[in-house]
């Protein structure tokens, strides 16, 4: 923790919402590049990743949690677990919703979670720029009578619509406090967990319906070769079953090199190195009910 500094204000801003809100692609763009994985399907976060903001005044922590949803297994009550846990150690709430959809059943069960956690929420109402400005109010209208929120603020993340505006409250309600992380550090994850998030994002993006959420990346090996500005990155995409490695294989190894080829180039951006990237495919038979192989993959109950 760095030193406090007279009217410095900082703190910790979880973002909660149902899948696919737009969560991930917010955090990304107040941080200025890529720590979280974007995927049009649902719970693609499962971890909390923590994004920091820092300005000449402020310090804004956020962190980005798994969709809320029904779990159907062990890895679902873990991501759940994460979700719920971060509201008891967060200074503000934001809650995201889609403006281009009606509240939900979803949204009724997060409203009822948040009014019980007694820390103020700001509505965020994402993707305005899918409706238009004269539907917004009624939008607004329909979450308004269902609960008392501290601000509402319409924004589109994919565009950057009114974010700096968010920006702004969300400092207004900040308390004084220390500056807990370095002004060019934007993540606590290390770069081991964003590398194999960017692989993950990757299989989710090019294999599309055909694959689940039954994907995992272990990275075995980060080594830069010595003398030169080349990274040696060894990884395996965990499977639950035979037909799956054989699509995330693809055709005479295909779709694995078009996802290393991909990867790989954000792999570069987030190093600022040349990256040679070796990818494996493994099957694991339902990793995803399994406590050992969930604690071995770096879903951990006991650090959240």
């Amino acid at each position: 923790m760095l030193n406090n500094r007279e009217g410095f204000k900082s703190g910790f801003i979880s973002i909660i919402g149902r899948p696919n809100v737009g969560k991930s692609t917010f955090l990304n763009r107040v941080v200025g590049q890529k720590i979280a994985i974007m995927s049009d399907k649902p719970q693609t976060t499962r971890n909390k990743v923590q994004g920091v903001v820092t300005t000449e005044d402020s310090q804004m922590i956020f962190i980005d949690t798994p969709g809320i949803h029904k779990p159907k297994h062990k890895l679902g009550d873990f991501m759940m677990k994460v979700a719920k846990n971060t509201l008891k150690e967060v200074d503000i709430v934001l809650f995201m919703a889609n403006a281009d959809e009606s509240l939900g059943k979803g949204d009724e069960f997060i409203m009822e979670m948040l009014g019980e956690s007694g820390t103020p929420v700001i509505l965020v109402l994402n993707k305005i720029d899918l409706i238009h400005p004269d539907e917004l109010i009624g939008v607004i209208d329909s979450y308004r009578e269902r609960m008392d929120f501290a601000e509402i603020v319409p924004i589109s993340a994919l565009q950057g619509n009114n974010v700096d505006r968010l920006m702004n409250v969300i400092k207004s309600y900040l308390p004084e406090g220390p500056q807990y992380y370095p002004a060019d550090q934007v993540t606590d994850h290390p770069e081991r967990f964003i590398i194999s998030e960017m692989i993950r994002e990757k299989v989710l993006h090019l294999t599309r319906e055909e694959i689940p959420h039954s994907v995992a990346v272990v990275i075995e090996r980060i080594a830069k070769r010595e003398g030169q500005e080349t990274v040696d990155v060894s990884a395996t995409i965990i499977v639950e079953r035979d037909s799956q490695k054989g699509i995330v294989i693809g055709k005479r190894g295909a779709l694995l090199k078009e996802i290393g080829t991909r990867a790989r180039q954000d792999i570069e951006m987030l190093l600022g190195s040349k990256v040679y990237l070796e990818l494996w495919v493994k099957v694991q038979k339902d990793w995803r009910n399994r406590a050992n192989q969930l604690r071995e993959y770096g879903f951990r109950e006991d650090e959240y």
